[in-house]
């Protein structure tokens, strides 16, 4: 089996690091040029909340692969 039998703890730490980098990075660095019906900065609490539940999920991931 690809990855053995951690392949659901390396997909929660890809998909959590994911969710969180990006949402930390739509913060920092919102898009230059907007397309119809595009936001000029990313909602906060939204960005905030999901930062924070990437987060979780990546160290859960980490804990599970140590473990």
């Amino acid at each position: 089996m690809f990855l053995g039998e951690d392949l659901l703890s390396w997909l929660l730490l890809a998909l959590g690091a994911a969710m969180a980098v990006g949402n930390g990075m739509a913060l920092v660095r919102p898009p230059r040029q907007l397309e119809d019906g595009d936001l000029a900065r990313p909602p906060l609490w939204r960005s905030l909340l999901y930062i924070l539940l990437g987060t979780v999920a990546a160290l859960w991931a980490v804990a599970s692969l140590m473990g």
